[in-house]
């Protein structure tokens, strides 16, 4: 999971170094793993245990300007998932400084790039009643269809937020079957097994841009390091 890239080599936090992340995707292509789109594993009954989703929230221009470029390097795939309300604007949920890629830049990503979901208004669903998490969905399809995107419906949880208590919980599940969501993704810090046991609660890594290329290595088998 990342988030912002930058030219600062002091970037940390859910902002990491533009080279850092040249020297994670190298170390992914010559270990020789291999990169999906959650589109592909519908059909998919196994897979290698070399596989790795690669995954961007915000779609911020940052990441057009120096991930792109990166994935494009190493032939790698990456899903990178659209607040849908902050489009061609700022992160205002956040800093407010980072600006979030137009229609245009985002038809202009290659297949490379799969496009998926992380809501519209960027708010927590544990905060949201039923109404309002749907009314959030009916708002994302409305850009989509609007601008003729090409979106898949894996769903990044803002903050990695959802309902983690019943009845909540299954309410939630519930919902996002109606919404024909097909993955759905937490952060959880754990190496996922495949086919997903849950797939409204697939976990993510978390990279940080202080990460060190072994603690890298070592997030990317182990998943949660107790130790660093």
């Amino acid at each position: 999971m990342y988030h912002n890239v930058s030219d600062d080599k002091n970037s940390i936090g859910l902002t990491i170094f533009r080279d850092k992340l040249d020297e994670q995707f190298r170390y992914l292509k010559d270990k020789g793993f291999t990169t999906y789109h959650f589109s592909e594993l519908e059909n998919k009954k196994t897979i290698d245990s070399k596989s790795v989703i690669i995954t961007f929230d915000d779609v911020t221009e940052n990441q057009l300007i120096y991930a792109v470029p990166l994935l494009e390097k190493y032939n790698l795939k990456a899903t990178f998932f659209i607040p849908f309300a902050y489009i061609n604007d700022v992160d205002s949920w956040n800093s407010g400084k980072e600006k979030i890629m137009s229609v245009e830049q985002l038809k202009s990503l290659d297949s490379r790039i799969e496009l998926g979901l992380h809501s519209f208004a960027h708010k927590r669903y544990a905060a949201l009643s039923e109404a309002e998490i749907n009314e959030d969905f009916s708002k994302c399809f409305e850009v989509i269809q609007k601008n003729n995107l090409k979106v898949y419906k894996a769903l990044a949880y803002p903050y990695g937020n959802y309902p983690k208590k019943e009845p909540n919980k299954s309410k939630f599940a519930v919902l996002l079957q109606q919404n024909n969501v097909k993955a759905g993704l937490r952060i959880g810090n754990r190496i996922n097994k495949f086919p997903f046991k849950n797939p409204y609660e697939i976990m993510r890594i978390d990279i940080k841009g202080e990460d060190s290329l072994l603690k890298f290595k070592l997030k990317l088998r182990f998943g949660k390091l107790k130790l660093f």
